[in-house]
């Protein structure tokens, strides 16, 4: 397939601006932006992913990580190629930074897919960064809503407000990567702005299921002081948003050792002060089953291989409590 024009840009004779995200790149013909996936051809900008898909594969719904939207519920997982951030510690970077093999999968035969999957309650967009891949995701997200299929998106919130606004409508669930709460983190380890991923965040949420997910790294965003800034950030738009803190391991250009056990345990009390659900993910031995905040009543037992749901509705059955959890 050709490349697809894109949207969010401006035209001045030749260059292009891109206000898809908020970098804003600026690009004469032949160039291509930070993301590595629009580039202006002959004076307009195109879309270079449209369509072109680097991984597949059906996973567990807590993968996302996401443990209270269809709690073990499977999904069909897809990505691209590219991204717009250029985080040190990138975990799928052979496909965010690299050149992946691709297959063209359009919008009706993914979700034709999706559908043919029994067992998945439809799509989500993630691997690499699914807004850089905006028009296929707004294309096959709409298609997949007709369908009656959610759609999850597994993202950096580094999205501008406009594009963004367009595509919640088709977006049932989000998990939104808050790297950390400094800019100066974002700067020097991710080459981006804290502030715009805010905005995402609180723009995503009340409009979609939102959790948010933090890479806790020692001595980097690890302090407490930090994480209960970010913490509390979090519970001022809603206590009961998901905070999943994960641990970090040697990855892409970072060899910084792994975050010990014991950091990544005290980053969960200090969270916990301001929001009823953390979660600790990439270690062994922590419970991570969901509990009513008020009476803590088991509500979602978790373990290394199966996921098991307690209770039905929207209230804590033993205390009444409105819970967090879409079932």
């Amino acid at each position: 397939m050709k490349e697809k024009e894109a949207v969010y840009y401006t035209k001045d004779r030749d260059t292009v601006r891109c206000f898809l995200c908020p970098h804003g790149c600026v690009l004469k013909p032949g160039q291509t932006g930070i993301c590595r996936a629009r580039k202006n051809i002959g004076g307009s900008l195109f879309s270079m992913n449209y369509g072109r898909v680097s991984a597949y594969n059906i996973d567990p719904i807590e993968k996302k990580p996401l443990y209270h939207f269809y709690p073990g519920g499977r999904i069909v997982s897809v990505g691209s190629f590219g991204c717009n951030l250029k985080c040190s510690f990138c975990q799928n970077h052979a496909i965010a930074h690299g050149s992946p093999g691709t297959v063209f999968m359009s919008p009706g035969e993914l979700v034709d897919r999706a559908q043919a999957a029994g067992n998945s309650i439809g799509i989500a967009y993630t691997y690499n960064e699914p807004s850089i891949w905006y028009e296929y995701v707004f294309d096959t997200a709409r298609l997949a809503k007709e369908k009656g299929l959610k759609n999850v998106l597994v993202t950096n919130g580094y999205i501008g407000a406009e594009a963004l606004d367009a595509l919640l409508p088709f977006i049932d669930a989000a998990n939104i990567d808050l790297k950390a709460f400094s800019d100066g983190f974002y700067s020097k380890v991710c080459a981006g702005r804290l502030s715009p991923v805010l905005e995402t965040i609180k723009q995503a949420s009340g409009r979609c299921h939102v959790e948010v997910t933090t890479l806790v790294v020692e001595d980097l965003n690890s302090g407490t002081g930090e994480l209960d800034s970010l913490a509390e950030w979090v519970g001022s738009i809603s206590k009961k948003i998901p905070l999943h803190l994960s641990r970090y391991f040697p990855a892409y250009h970072m060899d910084r050792p792994p975050t010990s056990p014991d950091v990544l345990l005290a980053a969960r009390e200090a969270a916990e002060k301001h929001l009823d659900y953390v979660y600790v993910g990439n270690m062994s031995g922590v419970d991570n089953s969901t509990y009513c905040p008020v009476c803590k009543t088991k509500l979602v037992e978790r373990n290394l291989v199966n996921t098991r749901v307690l209770t039905k509705g929207s209230r804590c059955k033993k205390c009444g409590e409105t819970l967090s959890l879409v079932l």
